[in-house]
C-alpha cells in the first residue's frame, strides 16, 4: 500500500469498544498511521481519558452512548469516510497481511461485501479437519460473524441500511440480509480471535452459549434480552446451565 495508493482514503476501520479500552488502545498502537486508512472507535462507558487516548493515536473517537454493538457500529459508520468499511472486533487479531489482502481486493469491482475466513486454533483441535467445510459454508450459506471482520463498500453499506442498532446478533442479522442480495467475497488470511472467553468459560461451554444465543435469536428472542443474558453484570462468565430457562 505504498505510493499513490495511500493518497486516497480507501479504508475506514470501525471498532466498537465496550469494556475493551486497553485492547483497543493496544491495537491502535500496533499500526502506524497511514493516510489511506482511518480508524473510527465507537465507544460506550469508557474511562474519561479514553477518547483523548484514542485521538492521540490519530483515530476518531465517537461517543455512541449506551452499550450496544449494533448501535456502536452504526455510530462509527455514520462518521466514517473511507471507500470501504471494515468492521473489526478488538478481540480478533488484525495484521498488516489482512489489510494488504483487502487492499488488493479493493480494485476489483465485482463484489459488495465480504469477510475473512475463520482460523481454527488450539482451542478447537478437533475442528481443524473441518476448516475446508467451514470455508465452503462461509462462501455459500449462513451468517458471517463479527469476529471474521466483515467489510463492505461504503455505498453498499448505505444502500443496504447498515447494521441494525441492536445490542447483539447485529452481525448475523446484517450478513443474512446482505446475502439475500449478493454472496460475500471471502478472503485470506484467516482471522483468529482472542481465546479469553474460551479460557474463562471453557471452549465447549462458550460454544454452547453461542449456539444457544444464535438459536434463540432465530426463534425470535429480542436481542436486548439476549445481551442481558450473554453479558450479565454480576458475572463475567454467564450461566449456561440456566440459559434455556432464562431465554424461554
Amino acid at each position: 500500500m505504498a505510493g499513490s495508493a495511500r493518497s486516497a482514503l480507501w479504508l475506514s476501520i470501525i471498532l466498537p469498544c465496550w469494556r475493551d479500552d486497553d485492547r483497543v488502545l493496544h491495537l491502535l498502537g500496533t499500526f502506524p498511521q497511514n493516510e489511506g486508512v482511518e480508524w473510527v472507535v465507537a465507544y460506550a462507558e469508557s474511562s474519561p481519558a479514553f477518547p483523548q487516548e484514542v485521538r492521540r493515536h490519530g483515530a476518531l473517537a465517537v461517543d455512541a452512548g449506551a452499550p450496544s454493538r449494533g448501535g456502536q457500529l452504526c455510530a462509527g459508520a455514520a462518521h466514517a469516510r473511507g471507500g470501504i468499511f471494515l468492521f473489526h472486533h478488538a478481540d480478533s487479531h488484525l495484521t498488516s497481511s489482512h489489510l494488504e489482502s483487502l487492499h488488493s481486493l479493493s480494485s476489483d469491482p465485482d463484489w459488495e461485501w465480504g469477510a475473512f475466513y475463520r482460523k481454527f486454533d488450539e482451542r478447537h483441535p478437533a475442528l481443524r479437519p473441518f476448516e475446508g467445510v467451514e470455508r465452503w459454508h462461509n462462501r455459500n450459506f449462513g451468517a458471517v460473524y463479527g469476529d471474521q471482520s466483515l467489510f463492505i463498500r461504503r455505498e453498499a453499506c448505505r444502500r443496504h441500511g447498515g447494521f441494525r442498532p441492536i445490542p447483539l446478533m447485529e452481525d448475523v442479522e446484517f450478513s443474512l440480509r446482505l446475502r439475500r442480495s449478493c454472496p460475500p467475497r471471502m478472503i485470506d488470511p484467516p482471522m483468529a480471535s482472542s481465546p479469553r472467553k474460551h479460557l474463562a468459560r471453557g471452549p465447549w461451554r462458550t460454544t454452547l452459549g453461542n449456539l444457544l444465543a444464535l438459536g434463540a435469536f432465530r426463534l425470535g428472542v429480542p436481542p436486548a434480552r439476549l445481551h442481558a443474558w450473554y453479558y450479565p453484570k454480576s458475572s463475567a462468565s454467564g450461566n449456561i446451565s440456566t440459559a434455556a430457562a432464562s431465554l424461554s
